[in-house]
């Protein structure tokens, strides 16, 4: 696949994606994903719209090396020790300011504060694809604004399902 081929970009709520993918049972691979976001969608640009802690910089180290551009937004720690970075608006303002540099938008993420933008985007056929982190876990307003383009993480588990690399088992000889 060359360079000119990649014409569409990925905003990925990394929040959502997150805790939708553990309330699957299962951890997402980050390095894979972003591959697949390149060979399935055309992916140029994959943004990453992501809370910012300062011990998570060994994180955001290797997910910009897997090739995300990472958007922060800052965090509030409260008194029982729940940390929020609610980015939305970035994510939004992010596909409104890049609107005139990609073909199509691919969403990531099941929130139903996204489905104005995601009305938007079928309206001005720039739109590719809602990836809903979890079927059983997601706004209805996505599915009413946009039923036939949404996909479904689930379905890709066995593909994207982080192993531990470092680790792996062993059979006896």
């Amino acid at each position: 696949m060359k360079e000119e081929d990649l014409k569409n970009y990925a905003f990925i709520d990394s929040q959502n994606l997150n805790l939708s993918i553990q309330s699957s049972g299962w951890k997402l691979d980050f390095d894979r994903f972003r591959i697949y976001l390149r060979e399935k969608y055309l992916v140029k640009v994959a943004y990453l719209f992501i809370g910012y802690l300062p011990e998570n910089q060994d994180l955001y180290n290797s997910l910009q090396k897997y090739g995300y551009v990472l958007i922060f937004k800052p965090t509030l720690k409260y008194k029982d020790g729940k940390v929020k970075g609610n980015c939305d608006a970035e994510l939004v303002l992010q596909a409104m300011i890049d609107y005139r540099n990609y073909n199509k938008a691919v969403i990531v993420s099941g929130d139903g504060d996204f489905h104005c933008l995601v009305h938007y985007l079928i309206q001005q056929d720039k739109l590719e694809k809602v990836l809903i982190p979890n079927r059983f876990r997601y706004s209805a307003l996505l599915k009413k604004v946009a039923a036939n383009k949404l996909a479904f993480m689930n379905d890709l588990q066995k593909k994207l399902e982080y192993k531990n690399k470092k680790h792996p088992r062993r059979t006896k000889p």
